[in-house]
Order: structure tokens, then sequence, then C-alpha cells
């Protein structure tokens, strides 16, 4: 970017000067030699004093511009040509205006105003070659920034489609897990009323158990058979035993 463009008083001497205007170029005298010193701070007293002696005073304003724009106040510099660039001044002055306003413009990043700025000094000033410079420069900067902007947007898509997917696979997990801890939960719901289902139909079948008339075999049968007829013909031999028994004792008795 070409330099700044600074009015540096000349004296013209005229008599009819007043003596506000006067002081006024005494403090715009100090405030260059400051500038050119690089002092800009204390440049820039100087010129609001001369502003104070005298308001119309377009250098002073025009210079206060400068040393506003050397301390990085882009802003309030930018306030300053702006109106100077709008003023009921000679072309010359009114380009120089626009130009500082365009590199203020540039400097706070704006290159579309700075683009602007620079057309509307070549307008008043054709020739200015550090204008069209700039001009190009300006250009370069914005075409440079639109780039970054679309790349940052498509990284912000990007990243976006990104968490998005990322939460709807998460959403989806949460779904899935829910889907499983409900069918877990079924299951045992389902076990859980099966179980006295299971618990009834086994005390059922014990119960049948236990009415059910208990089965023997065939031959288990023949033989409790045999056994009662053993019991039996034993019982009747006894009972013949103590029949003949008391047969006899009665043979014994005395007869009266």
């Amino acid at each position: 970017m070409k330099h700044f463009k600074i009015l540096i008083l000349i004296v013209l001497g005229l008599a009819s000067v007043n003596l506000s205007a006067q002081n006024a170029k005494k403090y715009v005298r100090k405030g260059n030699k400051q500038f050119e010193k690089g002092e800009y701070s204390e440049a820039e007293i100087q010129y609001r004093k001369a502003l104070d002696k005298d308001p119309n005073s377009y250098k002073s304003k025009f210079n206060l511009g400068d040393a506003m724009y050397k301390q990085d106040n882009y802003k309030e510099s930018g306030k300053m040509f702006n109106d100077l660039s709008a003023a009921n001044l000679s072309p010359e002055v009114r380009a120089a205006a626009h130009y500082n306003l365009g590199n203020s413009l540039m400097k706070a990043r704006k290159y579309q105003e700075s683009i602007n700025a620079f057309k509307q000094s070549l307008i008043l000033n054709p020739n200015d070659y550090n204008a069209k410079y700039n001009l190009e420069y300006a250009r370069k900067k914005l075409k440079d920034q639109q780039k970054k902007q679309q790349q940052q947007n498509k990284n912000k898509n990007k990243n976006k489609n990104k968490n998005k997917n990322k939460n709807k696979n998460k959403e989806q997990n949460k779904k899935d897990q829910q889907k499983k801890d409900q069918q877990k939960k079924d299951q045992q719901n389902k076990e859980q009323q099966k179980q006295p289902q299971q618990n009834k139909k086994d005390q059922n079948d014990q119960q049948k158990q236990k009415q059910k008339p208990q089965q023997i075999s065939k031959n288990d049968a023949q033989r409790m058979l045999e056994a009662l007829k053993n019991d039996e013909k034993k019982t009747l031999e006894k009972l013949e035993r103590l029949k003949a028994k008391a047969v006899k004792a009665s043979k014994s008795v005395i007869d009266w």
C-alpha cells in the first residue's frame, strides 16, 4: 500500500488573514515538525489546537486525520477524511481526502468501501499512480477476504454436518439401547408371568401324583396273593391246633 498524503502548510503571507488564522497556522507548523519526527501524539495535540483557533481550517483537520491514522485510530481518521471529501474544497484536496479515506478503510479491512474511495480519488485525479496501485491492492485484499470467508463457511458447514451426523448416530444408538432394554424388560416380565404358572403346574402334577393310585407289577401282585394264601393257611392251621387242644382239655375234666 502506497504512502499517506499530508498537506504541508505554505504561508501565503496574505495581509487579510486574521489573527485566529495566523495562530492556527502556527500550531499547524509545529504539528508538521513533530509529525515528520514521528511524534504523532504530540502532532495531534498541535493540530487540535489549530482547529480550536480556526475550526474552518481544512489543513488542520486533514493533518489531524493523518496523525490519527499513524496512531492506528482508523475509525477517527476515516471520519476526518470522509468529512473533507464531501466539503466544498478544490478537486486536488478532495482527491487526497478520498485517497487517505481509502487507506483508513483498508486498514480497517473494509475493502469494498476502500475500493469505492480510491475510485472517487481517481475520478478527481486520474493521473494519481498511488491511487491506482492502492485500488488494485484493495481489490486483491477483497478477493482474499472473500475466499477466506468462503473457506470458513465451508468448514463451518462441514463441522455442522459432522456434528449433526454425530448427534444423529448418538440418538440412534440411544434408541437402539432403549429398544434392547425394553426387550430385556419384556422378557423378564414374561418369565415372571410364566413362573407362577409353572409353579402351579408343578403343584398340580405333585397333587395328581399323590392322588394317583400306586401301580404294582403282575409279579408283585402274584407274590402278594400267595403271601395272603400262606397267611390264611397258617391261620387255619393255627385254629385247628387250638381246636384240637381244646378237645384234649375237655377229656381230662372229672365227670361228676
